[in-house]
């Protein structure tokens, strides 16, 4: 048979994705791996410093970074299975069998950070078999109507016509909570291990399910597909038209979407509550329609913000000076799941009871996110210079292909 020839790698997306692993290893720095026990600083100036870190990193990343993942891992599993195809070859079967396989890095993950991703990314991935067939208009309507939080507008009209001081569709999982945080700050390593493969994976599922992240995720999968599929990533004319036009429109819409998040809850507050309850207004201002229509409007700027940042990245890597440290942190995306697990290894042995237990403010916070950062970054240009993919990589692509 005769060899195909291989595709050059795409290498916007690997600068793009080593990007988003930062910004996810900042974030989850300032949080302590989710133990939150930051001390408060004596010093005013620091204080503020402290304030500003905390405000910008979640402006800038809470819910985008992980966005940005999300639509790089459904282009990834285009370009699997468009390789596949071109082996004349099925791919759906064995990416089931590849998201099994991340399901178990997800325990591996888990056991140090209950905050893990990726046991949750191993059940939503499987809605890329499903729909990869379909064509590119259905696959986009589905999107939309993912993005669009269906699970929350239903949740919106039960309680605005049905009962407005229930709530439905609902996990509670504070008692998963209370028990992994008792155990991060207290408990030894084998019993932390315990806690975060059990409680800690129960409440991180039910969390990314009261947060929308189900439908969102899925959305930014399926549109990573389309991206692959469409050749969006590539430095194209028609692209770069593309990309000006998606910039303006989340610019756009952007800022009413989260002026919109911080104006109506004010409004809401604003308004006397003999007011609301003599009026048709009760309803649509109960705390489980509020609830979900600041959720289906801040999944919505967020996702215009993170398309913001792609849309900037690309221009940035295509058509500016940018592209030279932008090519310099590509071999960190390219190691990105054996870099996100050893972010939690690091992290939980820093922050952790079982390890150091160290709580630092803030701003101390990043500067060693900002330590373990450069010293991923340093690994990875060393060990990609005589391997084609991450150690995790490597096994997780053998393992793919060991039947």
């Amino acid at each position: 048979m005769r060899e195909l020839q291989k595709q050059p790698r795409v290498e916007v997306v690997d600068a793009i994705r080593g990007i988003a692993v930062a910004m996810i290893l900042m974030l989850h720095s300032i949080e302590h791996f989710n133990l939150y026990n930051q001390v408060a600083p004596a010093s005013p100036l620091l204080q503020f410093i402290d304030q500003m870190v905390w405000d910008g990193l979640w402006f800038m990343v809470g819910g985008k970074a992980y966005a940005i993942f999300a639509l790089l891992f459904g282009f990834s599993f285009y370009i699997m299975d468009r390789n596949a195809a071109r082996r004349s070859e099925d791919f759906r079967l064995r990416f089931c069998w590849r998201m099994f396989l991340l399901f178990c890095f997800g325990c591996l993950n888990g056991s140090f950070f209950c905050g893990e991703v990726l046991v949750f990314y191993s059940i939503v991935g499987l809605v890329l078999p499903a729909v990869c067939r379909l064509k590119t208009r259905t696959l986009l309507v589905v999107a939309a109507v993912c993005m669009a939080q269906p699970v929350e507008w239903i949740k919106a009209l039960y309680a605005a016509f049905v009962d407005g001081s229930a709530q439905i569709l609902v996990f509670d999982c504070g008692e998963y909570w209370d028990a992994s945080m008792k155990m991060l700050s207290e408990g030894g390593f084998i019993d932390t291990v315990k806690t975060n493969l059990w409680e800690g994976q129960l409440f991180s599922l039910a969390w990314v399910w009261g947060a929308g992240r189900f439908f969102q995720t899925a959305s930014l999968f399926i549109l990573g597909l389309v991206a692959g599929r469409m050749q969006w990533f590539a430095d194209t004319a028609d692209n770069r038209r593309l990309w000006a036009r998606t910039f303006a429109v989340a610019l756009a819409l952007f800022f009413p979407l989260y002026g919109l998040s911080s104006l109506i809850p004010d409004f809401v507050e604003s308004v006397p509550a003999a007011t609301l309850a003599d009026s048709s207004l009760w309803a649509m201002t109960s705390a489980p329609f509020m609830s979900s229509l600041m959720l289906i409007i801040t999944s919505l700027h967020k996702f215009c913000f993170m398309l913001i940042i792609v849309t900037s990245l690309l221009f940035a890597f295509y058509t500016t000076r940018l592209a030279r440290p932008m090519r310099f942190i590509m071999p960190y995306g390219r190691m990105s799941l054996t870099n996100y697990i050893t972010q939690s290894i690091i992290g939980a042995a820093i922050y952790y009871h079982w390890g150091l237990h160290l709580n630092p403010c803030d701003t101390q916070s990043i500067a060693l996110g900002i330590v373990i950062l450069t010293a991923q970054i340093l690994f990875c240009r060393w060990w990609m210079r005589s391997h084609s993919h991450g150690p995790l990589e490597g096994i997780w692509k053998r393992l793919t292909y060991a039947w």
